[in-house]
């Protein structure tokens, strides 16, 4: 899920580099741009910077798991010979 607030901020900035003439209608632009914005990150399927940071460390620890499994393989190898 996309951080609500990044958006409003950007859409906020957006709607602040609109001309003058257009300020009566910027509550509805700035509406308009954050709907925009939700729904075209929405589909780039991203993921929270917590959700990457979960799985990074238990990337980590799978790495981990695996260099010790292969070291025991080794062994074992060794004295099977």
């Amino acid at each position: 899920m996309i951080d609500t607030k990044f958006i409003d901020d950007l859409a906020r900035k957006i709607s602040e580099h609109i001309p003058a003439g257009a300020r009566e209608l910027q509550q509805d632009l700035e509406q308009n741009i954050h709907s925009v914005l939700q729904n075209a990150l929405a589909k780039l399927d991203l993921v929270t910077r917590d959700e990457f940071d979960v799985q990074t460390r238990v990337l980590a620890r799978t790495r981990e798991k695996i260099e010790q499994l292969e070291q025991l393989v080794a062994e074992l190898e060794k004295k099977k010979r």
